[in-house]
């Protein structure tokens, strides 16, 4: 790969930063709504434009300011990064236009500084894909934490303030408290920052070192939700959905577990880790975070709760898919970012959705609602197919290459954690469904008269999950982003 400076980088991470203004000073809905769409077409299309560089292996750099040697405020576009930059920036079109069905239908308050701060989080999140190294990677992930506060915290009732306290405690303490104190004593031994295709870590220090600063990082960012750093994220569901669905679909989760990635193979290196073994223990934090995190679910009845332990354990697959430190484990680990973002932000814009339409939350509530609501029912099906790793759908395509990458790495417990998972998922959301459609005139707590969400609610999650299924059939935007990244790293794929 060759090297170019390029200004799309900053100009991509700005943009929907620089329209805020225009948002706080737009006195009509339909302006202040039409100028987040301008906004966020305008941020896909710069993202957009820089695929077919990367695609023809180049890497696009724009350094800001150098603090000092070594260490500088500096962007850079390499295939893990355009990955996760075209799923955050598309899918911020989606969410806009979910959230204008969502807001307007419950007459929400303040919708204004909803949009500017969601604003805010979507700079926060492309900065933090396209950093070239752990100091700008720090800067936008405490930039993203406190752009999502108000968001979190939109309700502005005892509830929302209490979980909004807890959301910065561990988001926030996690960071100063462990990832900051790692990243300096990173740059005290290397001197440097910055990401490298083979790590920068090998021969700084002991293993033992290593491997605390390596658990400093994973549990430091704890946006990723591994336990037992993940109780922010079902008390962050006191949220409006469409801040759910950013949440555990596109900002902040991604953000946590991308972090982890930059991390594992940029600053410590696959081939080191590998050789002083730091993999299986990382692998084993994992796999405890998929199962447990999967047995919460089944026993919630609240459909966001379910939802939001259903991602603390999906977000640990990719997690896990890192550990493995094999390629296809990497490449499933990548396009689980996708895969994933696409099926679980569909779910949750269909439990919006039913909320809009019924004001129901609770899955024990939505006995026979699929008569009532069958096209948000049946998109709801698609959108846990993915998840769970079924056919026509994208998450078995990046299940299969994690299974792949277990095999790869003679992990076989592995393997049966991911198998009995996907099981897990299936139980605790295909009941949904079958109660949605199949029971009889007495246990239906719903007319048979078909009444919808507003369109606004409905188009956008019949968007996501279509594009579920078609990245089944066509998932080579993706994969071949990740292959590319792993190759970065010294691998023949």
């Amino acid at each position: 790969m060759h090297t170019i400076f390029s200004i799309k980088p900053l100009i991509a991470v700005l943009i929907s930063m620089l329209v805020t203004p225009v948002l706080v000073s737009s006195k009509n809905a339909n302006i202040r709504e039409g100028w987040t769409f301008t906004a966020a077409a305008l941020k896909f299309a710069v993202v957009l434009s820089m695929l077919p560089a990367v695609l023809d292996h180049t890497v696009l750099e724009c350094t800001l300011i150098e603090v000092m040697p070594g260490l500088a405020i500096k962007f850079r576009v390499d295939p893990m990064a355009m990955l996760f930059a075209l799923v955050s920036s598309f899918l911020w079109i989606v969410t806009s236009a979910y959230s204008i069905g969502y807001m307007r239908g419950l007459d929400e308050h303040s919708q204004t500084r909803y949009f500017c701060f969601f604003a805010l989080s979507l700079s926060a999140t492309i900065g933090v894909a396209f950093a070239a190294n752990l100091l700008t990677l720090y800067l936008f992930y405490e930039l993203l934490s406190f752009a999502t506060y108000p968001l979190v915290t939109h309700h502005q009732d005892k509830e929302a303030r209490s979980s909004g306290r807890k959301y910065l405690f561990y988001i926030v303490g996690s960071s100063i408290g462990l990832a900051l104190p790692a990243m300096l004593v990173t740059y005290h031994l290397t001197g440097t920052l910055e990401f490298s295709g083979q790590g920068f870590m090998a021969g700084a220090a002991s293993k033992s070192t290593l491997a605390v600063l390596l658990f400093m990082f994973v549990f430091g960012f704890a946006k990723a939700g591994i336990m037992p750093f993940h109780s922010w994220l079902p008390a962050a569901m006191v949220a409006p959905t469409p801040v759910s669905a950013l949440l555990h679909a596109v900002a902040v989760v991604k953000v946590g577990v991308f972090c982890i990635l930059r991390v594992v193979t940029g600053v410590f290196g696959v081939q080191h880790l590998n050789v002083i073994g730091l993999g299986t223990p990382l692998a084993v934090v994992a796999a405890v975070t998929v199962i447990t995190a999967s047995l919460i679910a089944l026993s919630q009845d609240g459909l966001k709760r379910r939802l939001a332990f259903s991602t603390i354990g999906q977000l640990s697959y990719i997690v896990l898919g890192a550990a493995l430190l094999s390629p296809k484990g990497l490449i499933g680990s990548m396009v689980h970012i996708a895969m994933h973002a696409f099926g679980k932000i569909t779910l949750f814009f269909c439990a919006g959705a039913i909320f809009v339409a019924t004001g129901v939350k609770n899955i024990s509530d939505m006995v026979g609602i699929g008569k009532r609501m069958p096209v948000t029912m049946t998109v709801f099906l698609i959108g846990a197919l993915s998840v769970i790793g079924l056919p026509p759908c994208g998450g078995l395509i990046s299940k299969w290459n994690l299974v792949l990458g277990t095999l790869e790495a003679d992990q076989f417990p592995l393997l049966i954690v991911l198998l009995v998972s996907s099981i897990l998922n299936a139980a605790y959301f295909l009941p949904i469904v079958y109660r949605a459609f199949f029971c009889t005139e007495e246990e239906s707590q719903f007319e048979n008269q078909v009444k919808e969400a507003p369109r606004w609610c409905l188009v956008p999650p019949v968007i996501t999950a279509c594009l579920s299924v078609v990245l089944f059939f066509y998932p080579q935007p993706f994969f071949n982003l990740a292959r590319m990244a792993v190759r970065s790293m010294g691998f023949d794929v």
